[in-house]
């Protein structure tokens, strides 16, 4: 029954009890609002509630009532089969509504309802609510600031949303929009600008801070009006054009908009100073509106390059961030968000693909210029442009300015490196670029080099031997000095791959790194972490005869007494043993200390980031050193000590897992030695009850996977754990090649001890599988049940068959010709039943006979002229020339079986048949040569030689020996 004005009362009254402390009030309030929100008039009530002028002191209850409003748009203004919509008439009553209210007071609520909004208008404009933007325009010439403040809130929520539609009628409505809407928020926005900056400047003279009070308030929400009419226009602009550069077309506003903003920020940069003391509402108004300003440059830039790149934007523009970056006014070096978006926009415009000079021509009688020629055209006019804004003196001084100033660690960093050590190597290191103002320099420098590598390879050269000749590797006071060698040696590290053309690293690392390691200091942290950082950035420059003493300094790093030292020395060893070049016999002498540092570092450390970090690097050296096994006892009791302490945290228990996937690789058949405490955490990772299976499930498959290839027998806790892959395939098939993978390990590693215990499981999975999975996913699946059925041809036909009749019904349904996958399946397919006959030929006569089988081909619409025994006949020969070489065998056998039936069928493919059996016969002995040959050598190689456990590709190849000379 629907809500009426009447139960408005009750609806407050829920409301209020459900923000209630007392839990017994609570509950059953929410319980009520729960069943009321799917009833006709819940929204209508709640809009009253929200609206109701007499409430407009009960804004706890109001937000309230916005977000139950919020929330049952997203459940039920879309008509949906497993719900009750509202209705059309409830839905218009609620637009009408919702734009007749305005001028709410609130800055909360009015927020929600410019989203509540914003979402309807995602769902009904504009087949259903045309008139929104013409009623919003329309109330925009009259209204007051506030009201005015929050239409445009509700125009760039609106604008937002809309812009994640992607169909090209919704861009055409977007462009629609724009066309109506740029003119009017443009030339207010300019007109606001002039009136704040007047008023600024009144403001900057005041000698008490609170002269114009009265009018401060009303300043500032015209300020916050003039940030959202910003937003707005950049929307239109990003939103309401195709991108240049991939029609180029000149989009005009960016040449109206940027020059304008450019000359904002010039405005209100001055006051930066004047307020900060005196204003700091408005301080911090001016802070976010200049970076705001210079934010939407940057995203204009990137999708409009062609018309941003115009003389009359790009120079200035260009020139302005440039001299902010390397002259800024003393009060701008602390306005650091500014400075990063300068950086930003430089760094783009450098590496930005459409301004890249093309030096090739075009043919010269060409008449028609096509569309790949004019961004040719574009982009070398504005290549020239910046050529013309970067002469060499400017590159080199920007160089400079980066490294002197910006890489040069500051007083507070310096505290930071002492005090929390742990926490200073992330910041630097794992932060994104564009948030702190040292690795945007850094970002700005490596663009800068790749442009200009040969100008500035020497003058890097030249700094770094400036820093190193004024700051000896003896000095240990934290000097202006050693701060300069401290950046130089990042500027070096960050360009390692252009710069070994101007810098012998072993002429480096003998004259000057090794020996700065020497210095035990406390102070000489700074330098030990940024050599840490050169030696894992030049891996790859690093030749034979100094890869020894690098992997002793990096284990000596490793030992420092600084954490963040220890740390970029962890990441750094990870990128030497990863390398191509990794020398496993310089470094095996140092494993043990290697891995002795490691265990004690995960204790030291605090932060995740840093176990993962750590667990990574242990991880990295089972994968590649392979003398694991004397240090197996203590890495099992590290394993169980880090799993312990790991619960809830998803990514380091990821990390364990391919930690352990690798040990269990490494140790081979010795792995089931550490079972005692691998078998627990596997269950933990493929266990689909465990709360964190959604992030463990894919390695914990692989580790489990690994297990049972290099476990040298079927151990019993392994046995017990067949049933979790029953539980996963029920979910999905996401892991299936893993799945099939562990299955085959589980036949043949579990032979009949496994077959009696899973029967029933191993039924349910086949029959999940097939029928349910792509042809790809078939071709993985089907080799299992061959292998089943060669193992166990009395046993495991009739339990899986179910599967066998959809075996069937893939070998005789449809055509294949044109698809090379389906004629793959269908071989596999029939290379099974084939099997079946020649192995347990009474049952597949049975199974070919059965009622229900004859039923299931009728109901797919499978013709069936003859005996099905017979239909497969066809198919054995006509698939014989898309099977393989085994395949060929089976077929040849079964056909042969098919010539002692003496039918009239038969005998009319007499011809067929035999030319199949010879053509089988022929080729037989040379393949059997062959597997004889190979399994010899496997054999020989395997276990006489290295002593390692057998893959699960021989152990296949050994029981298709063990049968063949079963049969024979």
């Amino acid at each position: 029954m629907a809500l009426s004005a009447s139960d408005l009362g009750t609806i407050y009254s829920l409301l209020t009890n459900s923000m209630s402390g007392d839990e017994s009030v609570r509950k059953p309030a929410e319980a009520a609002l729960s069943q009321f929100e799917s009833r006709p008039g819940f929204c209508s009530c709640l809009m009253e509630v929200i609206t109701a002028a007499d409430l407009a002191s009960q804004v706890d209850v109001r937000l309230l009532a916005s977000v139950y409003f919020k929330n049952s748009i997203n459940r039920y203004w879309r008509n949906r089969r497993d719900s009750a919509a509202i209705s059309s008439e409830e839905k218009n009553h609620l637009r009408q509504k919702l734009l007749s209210h305005l001028r709410e007071e609130n800055d909360k609520i009015a927020g929600l309802l410019a989203v509540l909004i914003s979402k309807i208008a995602r769902l009904d404009y504009p087949r259903e609510w045309p008139e929104l933007f013409s009623v919003l325009a329309n109330k925009l010439q009259s209204a007051d600031v506030l009201t005015s403040h929050r239409i445009f809130l509700i125009l760039f929520r609106t604008l937002k949303e809309l812009s994640t539609k992607r169909l090209t009628v919704d861009q055409r409505n977007y462009a629609e929009i724009t066309s109506h809407l740029f003119g009017y928020s443009w030339g207010l926005w300019q007109s606001d600008v002039q009136a704040i900056l007047n008023s600024f400047s009144t403001l900057a003279q005041s000698y008490t801070s609170n002269a114009l009070e009265q009018r401060h308030d009303e300043l500032y929400l015209m300020s916050e009006r003039w940030l959202l009419c910003l937003k707005i226009i950049r929307q239109l602009i990003i939103s309401g054009f195709p991108s240049d550069s991939k029609c180029v077309q000149e989009v005009q506003p960016v040449k109206e908009v940027s020059p304008i903003l450019l000359k904002a920020i010039q405005s209100f940069l001055p006051y930066y100073s004047s307020f900060q003391k005196g204003h700091p509402k408005f301080w911090d108004f001016i802070k976010r509106a200049c970076t705001k300003l210079m934010k939407v440059l940057v995203t204009i830039q990137g999708r409009h390059p062609y018309s941003f790149g115009d003389k009359s934007v790009l120079p200035p523009v260009m020139d302005f961030c440039l001299n902010k970056i390397t002259d800024p006014d003393p009060y701008i070096l602390s306005f650091e968000q500014f400075l990063i978006q300068c950086m930003v926009m430089v760094k783009c415009v450098l590496e930005c693909k459409e301004y890249k000079l093309n030096l090739t021509g075009r043919v010269m009688d060409e008449s028609v210029i096509t569309v790949e020629q004019m961004k040719k055209n574009i982009s070398n006019a504005v290549g020239g442009v910046l050529t013309s804004l970067l002469p060499s003196e400017r590159i080199i001084h920007l160089c400079n300015v980066l490294i002197r100033r910006y890489f040069v660690l500051t007083a507070s960093d310096l505290e930071e490196l002492y005090q929390n050590p742990e926490s200073f190597h992330h910041e630097q290191d794992m932060v994104q670029w564009t948030e702190k103002l040292r690795p945007c320099a850094e970002a700005l420098y490596i663009v800068l080099f790749e442009n200009h590598s040969q100008l500035l390879g020497p003058i890097v050269v030249s700094i770094l031997q400036e820093a190193m000749n004024a700051c000896p590797t003896s000095v240990t006071e934290i000097t202006p000095g050693l701060l300069l060698k401290d950046a130089a040696y990042g500027a070096a590290a960050y360009v390692y791959y252009e710069l070994s053309n101007y810098l012998s690293f072993k002429d480096w690392f003998n004259g000057a790194l090794s020996l700065e390691l020497s210095n035990d200091h406390p102070n000489m942290c700074v330098i030990h972490r940024k050599v840490a950082l050169i030696l894992g950035q030049w891996v790859s420059e690093i030749k034979a005869d100094t890869k020894r003493p690098v992997y002793c300094s990096l284990i000596r790093l490793l030992q420092d007494k600084n954490l963040s030292v220890k740390l970029a020395a962890c990441r750094s060893l990870c990128l030497h043993v990863e390398d191509a070049n990794f020398s496993e016999q310089e470094f095996l002498d140092l494993l043990p200390i290697c891995f002795d540092s490691c265990f004690k570092l995960v204790e030291e450390v605090q932060e995740f980031d840093s176990k993962v970090q750590v667990l990574n690097l242990i991880s990295v050296l089972i994968g590649h050193v392979h003398e694991i096994v004397p240090f197996a006892n203590k890495l099992v009791q590290f394993f169980q000590k880090v799993w312990e302490e790991a619960s809830g945290e998803s990514l380091l228990q990821i990390q364990l897992l391919i930690a352990l996937r690798n040990f269990v690789v490494e140790l081979g058949y010795q792995s089931p030695t550490c079972y005692n405490v691998l078998l627990p955490i596997l269950h933990g990772g493929i266990d689909i009850n465990s709360p964190d299976i959604l992030n463990l499930l894919e390695d914990g498959m692989l580790l489990w996977e690994a297990t049972l290839s290099h476990a040298p027998a079927m151990e019993p806790r392994l046995l017990a754990y067949f049933p979790c892959l029953v539980e996963i395939m029920e979910r999905s098939f996401d892991h299936l090649q893993v799945a099939v993978n562990i299955m085959e390990d589980y036949i043949i590693l579990g032979g009949t001890e496994f077959l009696r215990m899973h029967a029933s499981s191993v039924a349910k999975v086949l029959d999940l599988i097939v029928g349910n999975v792509n042809d790809r996913g078939l071709l993985s699946t089907l080799p299992i049940i061959d292998i089943l059925v060669q193992c166990f041809p009395a046993e495991v036909p009739p339990l899986i068959s179910s599967t066998l009749q959809k075996l069937i019904m893939i070998c005789l349904s449809g055509r294949d010709d044109f698809e090379p996958s389906k004629a793959a399946v269908k071989a596999s397919a029939a290379a099974i039943l084939a099997r079946i006959l020649v192995m347990n030929t009474n049952y597949l006569a049975q199974l070919t006979a059965e009622p229900s089988l004859s039923l299931l081909l009728q109901q797919a619409d499978i013709p069936i002229e003859e005996n099905i025994l017979l239909c497969l006949v066809d198919i054995w020969l006509d698939k014989i020339d898309n099977a393989s070489s085994d395949q060929k065998k089976t077929f040849g056998l079964a056909l042969s079986i098919i010539l002692t039936l003496r039918l009239p069928q038969v005998v009319d493919k007499l011809d067929q048949i035999l030319s199949v059996c010879t053509s089988v016969i022929l080729g037989a002995n040379d393949d059997l040569t062959e597997e004889e040959s190979s399994g010899d050598n496997m054999s020989s190689s395997k276990f006489h030689g290295e002593g390692i456990i057998p893959s699960r590709e021989y152990r296949k190849r050994q029981v298709n020996i063990l049968l063949f000379y079963l049969r024979h």
